[in-house]
């Protein structure tokens, strides 16, 4: 801005400058011609006066030259009387050579003979004025006033000078004012350009100063509210895309959306999770450049053909499993039908169709198991009826199996009621401080004599020092009841387990390790499942109910501890659970 205000200066300084000099020219020429004109008119009514005078004088010539003497000084002129024939009369302070005498006779007699008027001639540096002396019509001399140039060269030189001085003074004065001026007017220009270049850049916090009530002032105030707005529609705007940017990256679902071409431009967090995708992979290609599975491509091209919203379940295949899909997909038209693009909307619900099928299974195993052992009871009880019982021996074994059977039906059902009461949400722990060695020892003694009727050796294995974690006393039980009853239930005769308590600085490790049948690896991630067996036939006639790890799994989580589980088949299983030393509630 400091160059608009310098060319502004430069061009109001040559304008006064060229206009100056045109006018000290003007009015040096006309000052000059009004001084010389004067000049001339002065000298012309001199010479008049002069001439007058002695035509009144008489004829004497010593009273003629005092009369002259005096006219010359009042004057301050050189007066010449010159005769007729040019021969030099009178002269007052310049004297005159008789060749000088005679050359300025032949000239005015040359040029100006006979002339009944005045005349101006010049000769060198003087410059006479020249009156005929006439009597009665007879020409008798000549009257001369002389006067030297170098008083009108004076005279110009002082007019020039105090013109330019004058003009000199003037640019000043109007320089300086005029910088004030420009300053003045250029400065809330300056400000508006320099918040006009912030509100270009971004910057719509930048203002500048309404201090004046003309047009500068209108156009600050117009630019301030010109900010504000912007200002305001940004502060919205950001908030806007804040909102949505939250709402699209927050989402459960997976998102895309790819413009009217089909090229992706968008995908949200939860899309790049599920499909453990890098966006540099998908963002900017072709949808089916981008998408390796041919089902979203087909919904893609529907949407395209159809303009129309699609909805379609998929089974698509992610890394070593099949997840199930909902898919939503709409065309984006704008406010003039103009087509912008596709919006795809992944909803995960494999969890839902999990619990769906284990919702099935839960009811299939529920009922299987129970009409088990409700058809032995029934079964028996009848042949009972229909006279068995008479004899002591059948009724005696037949009474034995009903028992067992409403046994089994018994524990079946306190293992449902358990499952249900842990899974309640309102479901708490009675914790407190456990020493693990002593529940260990407890659960070791309480199972030694199953493990023995099986011919298996169970060994247990724990440090010297107490480890005592905070836990439910009761349910910490439950759970290596029902983990060394499994190892004890799917271990040969002849087998080993062995109770493992490892103590560590913040945590401790319960391993329960048995050389047992063994687990299928892809068996694993299964078997915390209500009523999943791996091997049915087995379990069953084992008397288990198939729910005893899914409570261990529960009570574990409750106690916001970690269960892993290593397997081989042939070989043997291992749980491992963590416990942290200090509880933390929710």
């Amino acid at each position: 801005m400091n160059k608009f205000r310098s060319r502004l200066i430069f061009a109001l300084g040559i304008l006064t400058i060229s206009v100056f000099l045109a006018l000290g020219l003007i009015l040096g020429q006309f000052i000059y011609s009004f001084y010389l004109r004067t000049f001339e008119e002065r000298f012309q009514k001199d010479a008049q006066l002069v001439s007058a005078l002695l035509l009144k004088e008489d004829t004497n010539l010593v009273e003629l030259e005092k009369s002259l003497n005096a006219v010359s000084e009042a004057l301050e002129s050189n007066i010449i009387l010159l005769d007729s024939k040019g021969a030099i009369l009178y002269q007052k302070d310049y004297v005159y050579t008789n060749k000088e005498a005679e050359r300025i006779a032949d000239l005015i007699g040359s040029k100006y003979r006979n002339r009944t008027n005045g005349f101006q001639f010049k000769e060198g540096e003087i410059t006479f004025y020249v009156i005929p002396i006439i009597e009665k019509e007879q020409q008798k001399g000549y009257l001369l006033i002389e006067s030297p140039h170098y008083s009108l060269q004076s005279v110009h030189k002082e007019v020039w000078f105090v013109i330019i001085a004058s003009l000199g003074l003037a640019l000043v004065v109007i320089f300086v004012l005029g910088v004030r001026i420009t300053r003045e007017y250029t400065k809330p220009i300056e400000s508006a350009t320099k918040v006009a270049i912030e509100l270009a850049k971004g910057n719509y916090k930048a203002r500048t100063f309404e201090d004046h009530l003309d047009e500068t002032g209108t156009l600050s105030q117009a630019i301030n509210i010109l900010a504000r707005n912007l200002q305001e529609m940004t502060r919205t705007q950001e908030m806007q895309q804040d909102r949505l940017q939250t709402l699209i990256e927050n989402m459960g679902s997976g998102l895309v959306l790819m413009d009217g071409r089909g090229y992706i431009n968008l995908v949200n967090k939860a899309y790049k999770e599920i499909f453990n995708i890098d966006p540099e992979q998908i963002i900017y290609r072709l949808y089916y450049d981008a998408f390796t599975h041919k089902e979203i491509i087909q919904v893609v091209e529907e949407i395209f053909m159809t303009e129309t919203k699609v909805r379609k379940h998929l089974l698509l295949p992610l890394k070593i499993e099949r997840r199930h899909f909902e898919v939503y997909g709409a065309p984006i038209i704008g406010n003039n039908e103009e087509w912008k693009g596709i919006v795809l909307v992944f909803h995960d619900i494999t969890e839902l169709k999990k619990l769906e099928q284990m919702r099935k299974d839960f009811v299939a195993n529920v009922s299987h198991e129970l009409k088990t052992p409700i058809t032995s009871i029934k079964g028996f009880t009848e042949t009972l009826l229909d006279g068995a019982m008479k004899d002591e021996k059948t009724l005696e074994s037949f009474l034995s199996i009903i028992l067992k059977e409403s046994e089994r039906l018994q524990t079946l059902i306190q293992d449902l009621l358990d499952l249900s009461k842990i899974e309640q949400q309102g479901f708490k722990l009675n914790i407190q401080s456990c020493l693990l060695n002593e529940l260990l020892e407890e659960i070791y003694t309480l199972l030694k004599g199953k493990a023995d009727d099986k011919n298996i050796q169970i060994i247990l294995q724990m440090p010297k020092e107490q480890v005592f974690i905070q836990g439910d006393l009761y349910r910490l039980k439950q759970i290596f009841i029902n983990l060394v009853n499994n190892a004890i239930t799917y271990t040969k005769n002849g087998g080993t387990i062995t109770i493992k308590l490892e103590n560590k600085e913040d945590y401790a490790i319960v391993h329960v390790i048995d050389t047992g049948i063994g687990i299928k690896k892809e068996e694993i991630p299964r078997i915390f499942e209500r009523f999943y067996r791996i091997d049915k036939a087995r379990s069953r006639n084992l008397g288990g109910t198939g729910l005893g790890l899914a409570i261990v799994k529960h009570l574990v989580e409750a106690h916001k501890a970690d269960i892993t589980v290593r397997s081989q088949v042939g070989k043997g299983t291992t749980f491992s659970i963590t416990f942290q030393k200090n509880y933390i509630e929710e």
